[in-house]
């Protein structure tokens, strides 16, 4: 057998890219959804990590995917600009509002609590959802299984001997920036916007880091659901040019 070349090494490290069979979008009413992924595995994971997300990509697991719609491109991926980024005044009011609520790093691993948090967020707010039906395996398997760099940041406020956890946030710490994978809250304190406030915290996060880029997943013109997300401003939207400022 032949000594293996740098264009073999290459072809053979190359992720492979599947396609979705469609399923009903769950953003836009009447319609479908296809998705192309591939697998984060290897000690390559993070590199490509790294790339995908900055094509757009969003990462679930040891898989990383994006829509791949024939006829819609309503989703588009959403970063904030990080160094020019500047509160208004209603998200002035959300920082001062959750003065009390401490976020900490803490050991990527589940625990009882945060998943007793996570049902509670998806019986309130995502019932119908396709993440409905998630067990404590799998929510374990969400946080755990993982070939990249990962961060769990726990929010609490004052109560108890650690204080009352309140929300959670798993996030990637990427070349240049913080993708926050997934996030979740207290139902209960709706008044407190803890999702708004968790997208202000990475923000000061990612500026102590020096990183340009705050990375809030997809944005969908017309979808209730994803309409916070165009208050982060200025902010940087991937269209057929590539990344596009929005002011």
């Amino acid at each position: 057998m032949g000594r293996e070349t740098s264009l073999t090494r290459e072809l053979r490290d190359a992720p492979q890219f599947y396609l979705t069979a469609p399923s009903p979008c769950p953003y836009l009413p009447k319609r479908e959804e296809r998705k192309v992924f591939t697998h984060l595995i290897g000690r390559r994971a993070g590199a490509l990590n790294d790339a995908l997300t900055q094509s757009g990509f969003r990462r679930s697991q040891t898989i990383a995917y994006r829509p791949a719609c024939e006829n819609c491109r309503a989703c588009v991926s959403v970063r904030v600009k990080v160094e020019e980024f500047r509160p208004s005044q209603g998200l002035r009011r959300v920082f001062r509002r959750n003065a009390d609520v401490c976020g900490n790093v803490v050991r990527t691993e589940p625990t009882s609590e945060q998943y007793a948090l996570f049902r509670a967020y998806l019986d309130a707010r995502h019932g119908d959802g396709g993440m409905a039906d998630m067990t404590v395996l799998d929510y374990s398997m969400m946080v755990e299984d993982s070939h990249v760099q990962s961060r769990l940041i726990e929010y609490r406020m004052p109560g108890g001997e650690r204080g009352t956890l309140v929300g959670v946030c798993l996030t990637d710490l990427l070349a240049d920036g913080l993708s926050m994978v997934y996030s979740f809250y207290d139902p209960d304190e709706r008044s407190r916007s803890l999702g708004t406030h968790m997208i202000l915290d990475h923000i000061d996060r990612a500026r102590a880091l020096d990183l340009p880029h705050v990375y809030l997943g997809y944005w969908v013109n017309g979808s209730r659901k994803m309409a916070y997300k165009a208050r982060f401003l200025p902010q940087e939207r991937l269209g057929m040019n590539g990344w596009e400022r929005a002011d």
